[in-house]
């Protein structure tokens, strides 16, 4: 779909509010440990707006049932993993954000986000390991900034159509 002025400005718009509630999701889980249930609902519903805009109808279903798949992925590898483990390996809020996040990128633009997210968090911890911070398996560390990087690099990588229109 071809998408007029108009339109890439809107994606850019909704893009610029993900950038921004990503910023407070960041922010949130570093401070509380915890991503509201309210920012993965307002970063699922933007996806779906966006989707709908870029595609009609038929994308914005394809979008939710990606979504779901991403979430439902993902909740049962936080369950087995746990299983195996008996520590939770991931938080129920970031699986709720993969979810959110699925919307936007779908389940192709999954590995982009989780390598982004990997790498990011592992520079992280290796500058905390250098700045004196000792780290052990026990060590607990927010994701959710990572992820929310890893959803922006991998939509701004699958959208770069849109700059070159």
């Amino acid at each position: 779909m071809t998408l007029g002025p108009d339109g890439r400005m809107t994606v850019l718009l909704l893009f610029g509010l993900l950038g921004l509630l990503s910023a407070l999701l960041a922010w949130i889980d570093i401070r509380d440990g915890i991503i509201p249930d309210w920012i993965n609902l307002a970063i699922a519903g933007l996806g779906l707006a966006n989707a709908l805009l870029i595609g009609g109808s038929p994308a914005a279903l394809e979008a939710l049932g990606e979504g779901a798949v991403v979430g439902v992925v993902f909740w049962l590898l936080r369950r087995l993993y746990f299983s195996l483990r008996k520590v939770q390996g991931l938080g129920l809020g970031d699986v709720k954000f993969l979810a959110a996040a699925g919307v936007w990128i779908g389940i192709t633009g999954l590995p982009v986000l989780l390598l982004i997210a990997t790498i990011t968090a592992l520079v992280c911890a290796g500058l905390m390991q250098l700045a004196g911070r000792s780290l052990t398996k026990q060590t607990s560390m927010a994701f959710g900034p990572f992820l929310a990087v890893g959803l922006l690099f991998a939509y701004g990588l699958q959208q770069s159509w849109l700059l070159v229109q």
